[in-house]
């Protein structure tokens, strides 16, 4: 099984404010930094940390060049990823001193991806090989449409969740992994349990992975449920947590271990990585996640 990322690369500039800005409201930061992230960048780099094999597809922009050192030096695969004219795609990130955060996400490459590009792309995988998907890039639902024709795993990430992913064939896809707004919003329901029972009548076929925040998150296929607590770590910054989850999950499963095994796996990397700053710098390596003393 080949894993294929499809998805976004970032920079994040991240600003630390005393508090979450308000409309209207100005106020001064006390420090200014940048990252490098993007939910597809970060997903795979926690894939390679994982001991995953991951090809990236995607654009950047003519400054992109960070965006693709960062996945090399991670043994992220780049073949697949264009640099074109423009800017890459960035975010602006207010965190405060309790380590929360809320991001304005600017498109730039990741939303201007041609189709012919993307169907030259996936001609190079096939039948068994997984494709995972955010929603930062453009074109989710004809990847879906292609991906399920060719055979592939579907792995869906519908962050930030938008009109886009109604046009999506959900029952095409393999596995949702979502948080529990996400969850609300395809749902229409807002409490965890309502959330699966409303997916599972929808889309049988579908594993849903549903993250509670500080509740956990709970795993669910076809009447089967697993759950897993958080670990009680310091917060510093939750920018990337979930997506060195998803990283860690998704290499677990692929590697053969059990899905409790894969969400404790998981649980514990994306406990790690809220105790350091910045999106991709802050995803652990498997060595470290094995090694840390909870």
């Amino acid at each position: 099984m080949k894993i294929l990322n499809f998805g976004s690369l970032n920079y994040d500039y991240v600003y630390s404010v005393d508090h979450i800005l308000l409309p209207g409201e100005t106020s001064a930061a006390w420090r200014m930094e940048t990252f490098i992230g993007g939910k597809g960048l970060n997903q795979s780099v926690a894939l390679a940390r994982a001991g995953a094999k991951v090809w990236h597809a995607g654009q950047v922009g003519e400054e992109g060049g960070q965006l693709l050192a960062m996945c090399r030096e991670n043994g992220v695969n780049t073949e697949y990823i264009r640099q074109v004219p423009g800017k890459s795609g960035h975010t602006v990130i207010q965190v405060d001193k309790r380590g929360q955060n809320n991001i304005l996400l600017f498109g730039g490459a990741n939303r201007s991806i041609p189709q012919s590009f993307a169907d030259e792309v996936l001609a190079a995988f096939g039948e068994g090989d997984l494709l995972l998907l955010q929603n930062e890039i453009n074109g989710i639902p004809r990847l879906i449409e292609n991906a399920h024709a060719r055979g592939m795993c579907i792995v869906l990430n519908p962050s930030p969740y938008d009109e886009v992913v109604g046009e999506c064939d959900l029952s095409k896809v393999s596995i949702l992994l979502v948080n529990e707004i996400e969850g609300w919003q395809i749902s229409g329901r807002r409490e965890p349990d309502e959330i699966l029972e409303v997916l599972a009548r929808q889309y049988p076929e579908m594993a849903v992975v549903l993250t509670l925040g500080s509740q956990g998150v709970i795993y669910q296929h076809q009447g089967e449920r697993f759950s897993h607590g958080i670990y009680p770590v310091p917060v510093v910054d939750t920018t990337a947590a979930g997506d060195t989850f998803t990283g860690y999950f998704l290499a677990g499963i692929t590697r053969g271990l059990s899905v409790p095994q894969s969400l404790e796996l998981a649980s514990k990397a994306s406990s790690i990585a809220v105790t350091r700053h910045g999106a991709a710098p802050s995803i652990p390596l498997l060595r470290e996640v094995e090694q840390y003393a909870f």
